[in-house]
Order: C-alpha cells, then sequence, then structure tokens
C-alpha cells in the first residue's frame, strides 16, 4: 500500500485506494471518543446509507481477541490481532480512565513503534497519547492533552518538553502524528484526517448527519475554564487555558501576548474588558486556585506546591494564600481537611467553600 501524504492539504478526488485505519483501544476506554471517531469514518466512507468502506476501512486491533471494557462498562471485541493485521495509514490509540487499570501493555507499546517506523502516521486521542509517549514515538513533536489531565501528564513525563505541550486547543497535527484531548474533539479530529484524502462535501454531509454542523479546527480552544462565562472572548479563554498549562512558570505578559499573536497592549484591554481584570492578578489567582486544590487533594507539602505554582517559597505562597482566602495554607488544608475542592470536571465554584469561591475571577 503506498503511503499516505501526511501534508493537510485537502483533496478533491476520492481516493483510488481505501485509507486504512487500525484502532486501539486502551483498558476503560473513553466510548464517545472512540464513537465519535468510528462514526466520522463510518459516515464519510460510502456515498449511501449503506456504510460501506468504500473510500475507507478501519479495524479494531489488539494484543488477542479478548473484548477491551470502555469506562462506561461496554465492551469492545478486537477483530484482529497485531500479528494478523496489515499495515495501516493510521493507527489510532484511544485512552480513557488512566488510574483504574494498568495502561498499555509491551505488545501494544511495540506495535505503536513499529506502526511509527513505517510511513503509518500516529494519531492518540484523549489518554491515548499517554500510550504514546510511553512508547517514545512523540520525541520532537508537540503534543496535545486535555487541560483536566494536563497535571497527569506533567507528573508521569516530568521529562517532556513543557514548550512542546499544548493543553489549549482540541487538536494538534505535527508532521505524522496527532494528538487530540479527546470527547467530542474526536469528530473534529476524524474530519481533518480525512479532509486529507476526501472532498469537503462528503466530509460537511458526515458532521451534519452526526448534527455537528461545521468541524472546529485544531486552534479551537478547549471548553472554556471554571468561572468563565461561555459568551468570552476566544483569546481570553485561551490564554487562561495556557496560565493553566504555564501554573509552575508565570509567563511574562509579553510571551503570553505573543503566544495569542496579540500586543501585551491589545492582551491588556481585552482582558480588562472581559473579566475586569489584568491578566497578571488573573494569573495569580489561577495559581492560588491550583494551590487551595493541591492542599486539599494530596499530602505534598506546602513548599513543594508553591513551587509547583510558580511562587518562590512557601512564604510567598503564604502571603498571597492569606490576603487571598484569609488564613494561611496549613490552616486551610486542616479545616478543608476530607473535603473535595473540586468535582469531576475540574476546579469549579461548586467545591469550593465562601472565601475560595471568591478567589475565582468572575
Amino acid at each position: 500500500m503506498n503511503a499516505v501524504d501526511p501534508s493537510p492539504t485537502i483533496s478533491s478526488a476520492v481516493p483510488k485506494a481505501r485509507i486504512r485505519f487500525g484502532i486501539v483501544l486502551m483498558p476503560n476506554f473513553t466510548l464517545t471518543a472512540f464513537s465519535g471517531f468510528v462514526d466520522m469514518l463510518r459516515l464519510s466512507a460510502d456515498d449511501s446509507d449503506f456504510s460501506k468502506p468504500v473510500r475507507c476501512a478501519w479495524s479494531v486491533v489488539g494484543k488477542t481477541l479478548a473484548p477491551v471494557r470502555a469506562s462506561c462498562g461496554i465492551q469492545v471485541t478486537p477483530w484482529e490481532t497485531y500479528d494478523e493485521a496489515e499495515p495501516f495509514d493510521y493507527v489510532v490509540v484511544v485512552g480513557g480512565l488512566l488510574h483504574s487499570v494498568p495502561q498499555a501493555d509491551d505488545e501494544t507499546l511495540e506495535f505503536i513503534r513499529r506502526a511509527a517506523r513505517g510511513n503509518t502516521t500516529i494519531v492518540g486521542i484523549c489518554t491515548g497519547v499517554f500510550a504514546l509517549m510511553r512508547a517514545g514515538v512523540l520525541d520532537g513533536h508537540r503534543v496535545c492533552v486535555s487541560w483536566f489531565h494536563y497535571w497527569d501528564f506533567i507528573e508521569r513525563f516530568p521529562n517532556a518538553d513543557a514548550d512542546a505541550l499544548v493543553a489549549d486547543r482540541l487538536f494538534v497535527i505535527d508532521r505524522r502524528r496527532i494528538t487530540c484531548s479527546g470527547g467530542r474533539a474526536s469528530i473534529d479530529v476524524a474530519a481533518a484526517i480525512l479532509l486529507r484524502h476526501m472532498d469537503h462535501a462528503t466530509v460537511q454531509k458526515a458532521l451534519r448527519i452526526l448534527l455537528v454542523g461545521e468541524m472546529q479546527k485544531g486552534n479551537a480552544p478547549q471548553p472554556h475554564p471554571p468561572g468563565i462565562a461561555p459568551a468570552t472572548h476566544p483569546k481570553v479563554k485561551r490564554a487562561i487555558l495556557l496560565m493553566e498549562q504555564y501554573v509552575g512558570r508565570a509567563l511574562p505578559l509579553d510571551e503570553l501576548a505573543s503566544k495569542l499573536d496579540l500586543s501585551p497592549r491589545q492582551l491588556e484591554r481585552l482582558f480588562k474588558a472581559e473579566t475586569g481584570k489584568s491578566p497578571q492578578t488573573f494569573a495569580k489567582h489561577v495559581r492560588l486556585r491550583t494551590a487551595a486544590w493541591l492542599l486539599t487533594s494530596s499530602d505534598r507539602t506546602v513548599a513543594d506546591i508553591a513551587s509547583s505554582c510558580g511562587f518562590s517559597d512557601a512564604s510567598h505562597l503564604g502571603r498571597e494564600f492569606r490576603k487571598q482566602f484569609g488564613l494561611p495554607p496549613v490552616m486551610y488544608r486542616e479545616q478543608r481537611a476530607g473535603v473535595a475542592v473540586g468535582d469531576a470536571e475540574g476546579f469549579t465554584e461548586a467545591g469550593l467553600d465562601d472565601a475560595a469561591a471568591d478567589a475565582i475571577p468572575q
């Protein structure tokens, strides 16, 4: 099979050969990410409503043919094993829950490496990117992760290039490596891949059938952070996500503005209009909010948390923390013992007491 051109150019003709996708499911994979991606393939593969794999074909592959359990309990049986599968144009690794069961086994990691050594484009969806990192196939590439799993990623891969880590976008295409934050974005990244090989009308038809409408581009921001209205300007949303991504190192205003293709003055004006606060003040609140969450969700020392949240030392964190919350970090931890600060969606106001909620910029 001829290799697929990895450039994101859009072809106006139906490909002569089917594009082959091999899909690897991690234990406790996210069903939404898997089904969204596959349904885009299914609906784009055929002209009629028969779901025939005319333009592209897909196969679920695994170490064995034993069913793989999704995080919701539904099980999917692989169609073929790694040894039986023919070469694919794309190998797609779909992840899910990180903490409940062992992740990718040695055979899966070797399958990913073997595919990466050829002409195959490797795709990581949701926490599938963790498997790609463990396989060592992302060196020298930008990597997209969900903001929700950013700290998990940093903890598991402390030597990763922080400047190459992207937690403020839906997905990233970097040559033959594609990484996606997961969820609904799996539909968008599938559409972006298919547009390399199919005409726009075919892909758009599939999106309309899924009631999605227009696909989101990779540089679209991930969903708005807690405490921010949905109507907030997308540049401000992205700036806040960058603040969370770089919570351990306060980004200078000019560097933050540069990442957003704005001037520092433009960014300050936009932030003031949208939040009523300067970027610097908002960033400090983000760091304090993260420190409050770490105090109640971990047993890390105050000094360690201070370092992780961009404060010079424990005393610096203590001074700022008392200003914002009215009590020192240790006392805050003692009072909040056994009470979760954030819910499963992140650090939301519902999980904070009144003093902590006041620290979240509105």
